[in-house]
């Protein structure tokens, strides 16, 4: 049933929902997820491909669908990194598709968590998939395939095409100093992120414009995954890959800068990849992340700097001086609660 205002889910303003057409959420730490309603699709072959869409670039669209609005996703319209979809009676037929099949794997390194031992995606995506799609008018909407005949995205917790709803696991995140930012990964341009996320691994996403750049001119926007935070939960002051690896996959817990009630928003986040400086793990500094503030404070305190994986090049001013790691993940950002409602 297509959404409208009147048939949406009315949830607790603390809470703080930003996805209109979300259906249910659940807040239990760790183990959140969120119930979207599904869409039918074609893949280029006329198979079904089932999706769901969390933004577009036109405000009067966004309404009529119950997402988010997202205008820096009109910079992607026409760009190599898009995917450019056609309609059929009203039914989105795409140019790309989805490989479920392959069986994700993930494996902590020997001397140290990171780099990964194994890190294999759980889906692999065709060099014409984007989930960054634009209709024949134009407009650009963020639509994920999750089931198709191959099976269902990693991130999927339950599928019913019979009535229409996917429910997705969503991350755990940092933003504005408050925790429980949470978003939802859809795909990744590389392969071991995307393996760490439980992302479609997605190529072309890369090509979008523009990395190291988080102004209007780009459809990407900075945050900062961390490296190597603590790995231990029971300190409650986990974060980081390394922590992810070390604990069969626990949210890594990334710094945003802000959501979808930002101009500036954007789903595609452009991840500048921060590490905690060998003299500040000898002094026994490292903690969370809580904030890009603190992020910057810690920077010019010379206790994090971009981290080893980044390539050479330029720092981003607008992110302190951190270098791109030249990798979009799209995680949309559904809801960012008073942590009252958060279930420990």
């Amino acid at each position: 049933m297509a959404y409208s205002p009147e048939r949406a889910t009315a949830f607790p303003e603390a809470y703080n929902v930003y996805l209109p057409s979300a259906l249910a959420i659940d807040f239990t730490y760790r183990d959140a997820s969120v119930k979207l309603p599904l869409y039918r699709g074609l893949e280029p072959d006329g198979d079904d491909a089932f999706y769901v869409v969390t933004e577009a670039s036109d405000a009067a669209v966004a309404e009529m669908l119950g997402v988010i609005h997202a205008p820096k996703l009109a910079v992607a319209a026409g760009s190599e990194g898009a995917q450019a979809v056609t309609l059929e009676g009203g039914i989105m037929r795409f140019a790309g598709a989805i490989d479920f099949a392959p069986t994700r794997e993930i494996a902590p390194g020997a001397d140290r968590p990171f780099p990964p031992a194994a890190a294999t995606p759980g889906a692999v995506a065709d060099d014409a998939w984007s989930s960054i799609v634009t209709l024949p008018s134009g407009v650009v909407l963020n639509a994920q395939v999750v089931v198709n005949d191959t099976g269902l995205h990693d991130r999927a917790v339950a599928v019913n095409t019979g009535v229409y709803t996917a429910t997705l696991s969503l991350l755990d995140g940092f933003a504005d100093g408050r925790q429980y930012f949470y978003h939802l990964v859809t795909d990744v341009s590389a392969d071991v992120p995307a393996a760490l996320e439980n992302g479609v691994w997605a190529a072309r996403l890369g090509r979008l414009p523009s990395f190291g750049v988080s102004g209007a001119e780009s459809a990407l926007l900075g945050f900062s995954p961390v490296l190597n935070g603590i790995s231990d939960p029971a300190t409650g002051q986990d974060q980081g890959f390394e922590a992810l690896l070390a604990n069969g996959g626990i949210d890594p817990i990334n710094v945003f800068p802000y959501g979808p009630d930002d101009p500036n928003y954007s789903p595609l986040w452009d991840a500048h990849v921060s590490q905690w400086t060998e003299a500040a793990v000898e002094a026994g500094e490292v903690r969370r992340i809580t904030s890009f503030e603190d992020l910057e404070g810690l920077i010019e305190a010379g206790l994090v700097e971009s981290a080893f994986i980044n390539p050479e090049g330029p720092g981003n001013d607008w992110l302190y001086g951190l270098r791109p790691t030249q990798v979009v993940i799209n995680c949309p950002v559904i809801a960012h609660p008073d942590p009252s409602v958060v279930v420990r």
